[in-house]
């Protein structure tokens, strides 16, 4: 899919803003100056826009004139100011950054918003600055997401949280003492609960009970397992810069802007970085559970498809980088064990495609970059893709399926996969998708799995399928965040921060980030 997104924005202050092109009305309907804005509700305009980096945007892109230019020339500051308040007012009204490659889950709807009376009435207000104010309080959720920006952009003002050294690769027990950690660990946390470093606690070295409550509190508030113990992944979210949460909550205001209305139809939508899926029915939450993603170097790629069919007791055809990368490994050390487990390996001889026994085969020989066999595992309970998987076309060959690994479940972060989505609850999707498709109860689902035979249902109404990165979400007014495990946050906020806004970039329909499953 291309889609053009029109509205381009120079961040110049010598241009009208084109809102007026997308609305069909001509540049000259919006005014040089405000019509009937007093020289005071002019420098409170200039203010507000000055302070726009409490909307996440930087002021400096757009060029408001200095405070002297209204005394030395009235006129002109008016039109600049003017000129800098439009520019604004598309970017809080449609969203600064209108694509990204491969980010066919930015969802802008230019239609959603009427600029054009936007514009009108910045243009007319006694108090434009009001109209500024209002328009960035319009995404869902801004006002707890504009508080919790101001409460990182003042901690990073105030020098961040300190960054722990040493050793962060071995795991802190509590209970342990450690004169080099702890009190760095605690220095850190007392961003949580400051009693941690009053007095002589600051220099404790002992993993104690105050600080074990603080650990976890941080770890529940990371989306961590929370078991108190600091190890690798702990200690690299502690280290994570201030700076990193105000690019985090930035995307996430300039994410929300512009977007179409809620879809009211029957569809399921992924979180990658809070590893959930979610079965919606309009604002309603039929199915919610957790999930496994692709990991970092095999990330999920975003996608927009629908659902089709379910595919019972599935074969799995092992994709090349899985077959090289992964399971190579697993054959050398035990063939028999992996076909105990239902791997068959097969070879391409005088143009046929020929079954080998792998414990026939010296292993030793072959690398990631040479290795000339093709890899299937049998349907059953070993099987990669568990007994069910769901099939939603796209050129990636992503799908979602079940698992034999249920405990990698309990796992705070869940990005293990080589791009596919793994379902906690399988059943339960079943159950809905499968709703209305004929004969297909639970009594004939339960046969087809017991027979151990690969079949496929088509789904009586096949369902939209978004797969999305949201890192920073509201839920019962408080703001969550996840890590940005993809660094896809990081990729947004540089585009954010660009002098120049293209808004005539067009959208990739999805570059893909990997091939195969998963």
């Amino acid at each position: 899919m291309r889609a053009v997104l029109v509205l381009s924005l120079l961040a110049s202050t010598a241009l009208l803003p084109p809102p007026a092109l997308s609305q069909g009305v001509a540049p000259a309907a919006y005014p040089a100056a405000s019509e009937v804005a007093s020289p005071a509700a002019m420098a409170r305009l200039a203010d507000r826009l000055s302070r726009l980096a409490e909307d996440g945007l930087d002021p400096r892109h757009y060029h408001v004139p200095p405070a002297e230019l209204a005394a030395a020339d009235p006129a002109r500051y008016n039109a600049e100011t003017m000129r800098a308040a439009r520019a604004a007012l598309t970017d809080l009204l449609l969203g600064r950054v209108a694509s990204l490659r491969g980010r066919v889950d930015l969802r802008r709807d230019p239609s959603s918003v009427n600029v054009s009376a936007w514009m009108a009435e910045l243009g007319t207000a006694r108090e434009p600055a009001e109209v500024i104010e209002r328009a960035s309080n319009l995404p869902p959720d801004a006002p707890a997401l504009k508080a919790e920006l101001a409460r990182y952009r003042a901690l990073v003002a105030a020098g961040g949280w300190p960054r722990i050294t040493g050793d962060t690769r071995r795991t802190l027990e509590p209970g342990s003492t450690d004169a080099a950690r702890v009190p760095q660990l605690r220095a850190r946390l007392a961003f949580i609960d400051a009693a941690l470093v009053e007095g002589a606690a600051a220099t404790n070295p002992v993993y104690d009970e105050r600080l074990l409550a603080a650990v976890r509190q941080f770890q529940a508030q990371e989306g961590l397992e929370t078991d108190g113990r600091v190890g690798a992944i702990t200690w690299a979210t502690l280290n994570i810069p201030a700076e990193a949460k105000v690019n985090q909550l930035r995307v996430a205001l300039d994410m929300r802007r512009g977007q179409p209305p809620r879809s009211t139809e029957r569809r399921i939508e992924v979180n990658i970085p809070h590893y959930r899926l979610q079965l919606l029915e309009g604002d309603r939450v039929v199915r919610d559970m957790a999930v496994i993603v692709g990991r970092r170097d095999r990330q999920t790629p975003m996608l927009n498809v629908r659902m089709t069919s379910v595919q019972f007791n599935p074969q799995w055809g092992v994709p090349e980088r899985n077959a090289r990368e992964d399971l190579l490994p697993r054959f050398r050390r035990d063939p028999a064990a992996m076909q105990a487990r239902g791997y068959r390996m097969y070879q391409r001889i005088d143009g046929e495609v020929v079954e080998i026994d792998p414990t026939t085969i010296d292993f030793s020989g072959y690398s990631r970059t040479n290795f000339p066999y093709y890899i299937r595992q049998d349907a059953g309970d070993t099987n990669a893709l568990g007994r069910i998987k769901f099939v939603m076309p796209n050129g990636d060959d992503i799908y979602m399926h079940d698992t034999p690994d249920r405990h990698l479940f309990s796992r705070g972060q869940r990005a293990f996969s080589s791009g596919c989505i793994r379902l906690e609850r399988p059943m339960e999707l079943l159950s809905e998708a499968l709703s209305g498709t004929g004969s297909w109860d639970r009594a004939q689902v339960d046969r087809v799995l017991a027979s151990r035979a690969t079949r496929s249902a088509p789904l009586a109404r096949s369902i939209p399928v978004r797969l999305h990165y949201t890192t920073v979400i509201v839920e019962g007014g408080r703001v969550v965040m996840r890590q940005d495990i993809y660094e896809l946050d990081a990729e947004y906020a540089r585009a954010l921060d660009r002098a120049q806004n293209q808004r005539l970039a067009s959208v990739d329909g999805g570059a893909a980030r990997n091939t195969g499953t998963r």
